[in-house]
């Protein structure tokens, strides 16, 4: 089935754009389109989207907001950051806030359309030197000292390699359900609200090796 995506840009043009660059990928179904993140909030409620395609910079509520509100309100929606400069604060206010990484808006459709269908995947999304920024961060006292099984430290290992779920699955040979559930927990127990929070809380606490 192809990726159900939701574009949420206060730029109509810019906007509409995406959905006609990104609805001619047979991978990707485009169901709908938000101005601002109140209305990116509401759209997602309606249409439950694999994938929010989120501009940050919107009037009233903006895209960390609605980011924000959508990975609390619903944890199953994927939010992927669109920046038009991959600045060092807002890319970590994104991923802060949930979004499972960023994509330029200067980036080539197949780029976009990738990391889209990464998204989806539960791929995360972000360059090296987004990752280098979010790295200084120091981890939260909150999630120091986790205690994971071993499973679910086999399951975070092959997360920070960038692994999907189902690759996760192949890999461990369990079903996928069961790998969700492991994703879960980690979260859980690392108190993050995304993938791509706990890669890095996971490279922080030295839970996961450089291989």
């Amino acid at each position: 089935m192809p990726v159900r995506l939701l574009i949420a840009d206060d730029h109509h043009v810019v906007r509409h754009a995406l959905t006609a660059l990104l609805g001619m990928d047979p991978d990707i179904e485009v169901v709908g389109e938000a101005a601002n993140g109140v209305e990116a909030l509401q759209r997602a409620r309606d249409l439950l989207p694999d994938v929010v395609l989120m501009d940050l910079q919107m009037p009233g509520m903006d895209g960390i907001a609605a980011t924000s509100a959508i990975r609390t309100e619903l944890p199953s929606v994927q939010v992927l950051a669109l920046t038009s400069v991959p600045e060092e604060q807002g890319v970590a206010r994104a991923v802060r806030a949930g979004a499972i990484g960023y994509v330029m808006k200067t980036s080539d459709p197949d780029t976009v359309a990738g990391a889209v269908k990464g998204a989806a995947a539960g791929q995360t999304q972000l360059s090296a030197a987004a990752m280098t920024w979010l790295l200084r961060e120091p981890a939260p006292a909150s999630a120091r000292g986790p205690q994971l099984t071993g499973r679910e430290h086999d399951v975070l290992g092959l997360m920070s390699q960038g692994l999907s779920n189902r690759a996760i699955a192949a890999s461990l040979q369990v079903g996928e359900k069961t790998v969700k559930t492991h994703v879960s927990n980690i979260l859980a127990k690392l108190d993050v609200d995304s993938r791509t929070q706990a890669v890095l809380q996971a490279q922080k606490l030295g839970l996961t090796s450089e291989e």
